[in-house]
């Protein structure tokens, strides 16, 4: 049963729980406890359990019509129930950015990892060369667009007496990481040319979201895909199938459109890492919703889109002036970097039912542990009320709960997830 997944026996703690404890995920589940009951200390971070499957489902969907593996983006969530729950709806592997996010990974059952950055330093070598002498089971690849860099992993894994498996990996002037050209390349490709036994190339790797609009994103791709060709035609891989991958959470969708030329090719392995899908938001990945809807045709053929799945609760604090409501809700507990909270539902403790909010109120700004509401002089709204809000970039709003709730459409608590930030 998926709700298994937010039942562990994991002991929870931090803010966002009931007032008596001690707690784990799976005793949460087992007792009555409700939102809008006032049984659970606010501030709180929630996730909608229905919304979460519904967004595992979709890109699930949505990567299988075009042919391609997913190996969703870890560091959105670092939460390991979320790791297992899309493994097993089917995900390739888990992408992630840092060494120790990867042994936080492999500690709770993830035996495949990409790292879609460049894994530099010996004290990051050693996490990695680890895992792998203690699990020879675990599968590692991370990016290299260096000479410097594949020479520093060869020297290593080659005295540890292993292989480090690496993605070339592309980018663009003004850009990320990333190799900026042929010359580029074929510098690197001539350094891990040097390894054999300590560096195996096992693909080409890209993140398209640095280009500044769609043409940028198309144009990196094709660069990518040309170069996937090119060491591919040359008997540059170290195995068959290699990994050609890219995607955002923004771009997903150009990213399989430009990749599915090589859908059919036996010999390619397409691989894509959107992170933000599972959670989805309001604001920048709503917008990057809107466009893929009208313009994909598979989006479009699948009808309804992805849902915003996390949320927070919390109290109005004080009225201190007309026009103006302090929210127990600021930096502290939510993202603040692409767009402020906004609110979507309005409780008064007692009352019936939820209200939407009205679309003035408005947060206007932020400090650690208070949010700033323009309200109407007349609104009715006032100390004790509880308000619902929707965030923009997940990722900086989880990585600011140790753990959050997940809740079915009635606001009752079903369990929890941790987070390993």
């Amino acid at each position: 049963m998926q709700e298994n997944y937010f039942q562990d026996t994991v002991a929870l703690s931090g803010k966002g729980l009931p007032a008596s404890g001690p707690w784990t995920a799976a005793a949460l589940a087992a007792t009555p406890c409700n939102i809008l009951a006032e049984q659970v200390s606010l501030p709180v971070a929630v996730l909608s359990q229905s919304a979460l499957l519904h967004n595992l489902d979709w890109m699930r969907r949505f990567a299988q019509a075009y042919g391609c593996l997913l190996a969703p983006h870890g560091k959105t969530t670092m939460s390991p129930a979320l790791f297992r729950m899309q493994r097993d709806a089917g995900a390739w592997g888990i992408t992630l950015a840092t060494a120790p996010q990867t042994v936080a990974a492999h500690a709770e059952g993830i035996q495949r990892v990409l790292l879609a950055n460049q894994l530099v330093g010996k004290g990051n070598f050693a996490l990695i060369a680890d895992l792998q002498a203690h699990d020879p089971a675990f599968w590692f690849a991370c990016c290299v667009d260096s000479a410097a860099n594949a020479a520093a992993l060869g020297n290593y894994f080659a005295a540890r007496g292993q292989t480090i498996k690496v993605l070339l990996e592309i980018g663009v002037a003004g850009g990320r990481t990333g190799v900026r050209d042929l010359a580029q390349a074929q510098a690197v490709l001539e350094e891990i040319a040097r390894w054999p036994g300590a560096i195996a190339l096992v693909g080409v790797e890209v993140y398209e979201g640095v280009a500044s609009d769609e043409a940028g994103v198309r144009a990196v791709l094709q660069r990518a895909r040309s170069q996937w060709q090119s060491i591919r035609d040359t008997g540059g891989f170290a195995q068959l199938p290699a990994i050609l991958s890219g995607a955002g959470s923004a771009w997903f969708d150009v990213v399989a459109e430009e990749f599915a030329p090589l859908a059919s090719d036996a010999e390619a392995q397409l691989v894509l890492r959107p992170g933000c899908y599972l959670s989805h938001d309001v604001g920048i990945y709503r917008q990057a919703a809107e466009r893929i809807h009208a313009s994909n045709p598979v989006a479009r053929e699948m009808g309804s889109s992805l849902q915003p799945a996390l949320r927070l609760w919390a109290y109005v604090q004080s009225r201190p002036e007309a026009g103006k409501a302090i929210i127990a809700l600021g930096k502290r507990d939510a993202a603040f970097d692409a767009g402020f909270p906004v609110p979507a539902l309005h409780y008064r403790p007692g009352a019936g039912s939820t209200e939407a909010a009205p679309p003035h109120w408005l947060v206007t700004a932020m400090m650690d542990q208070h949010a700033f509401l323009q309200v109407h002089e007349d609104d009715v709204l006032q100390v004790g009320d509880m308000l619902c809000f929707d965030i923009s970039h997940p990722c900086l709003t989880f990585d600011k709960w140790r753990h959050l709730l997940v809740v079915d459409d009635a606001h009752s608590v079903v369990g929890a997830v941790s987070t390993q930030f």
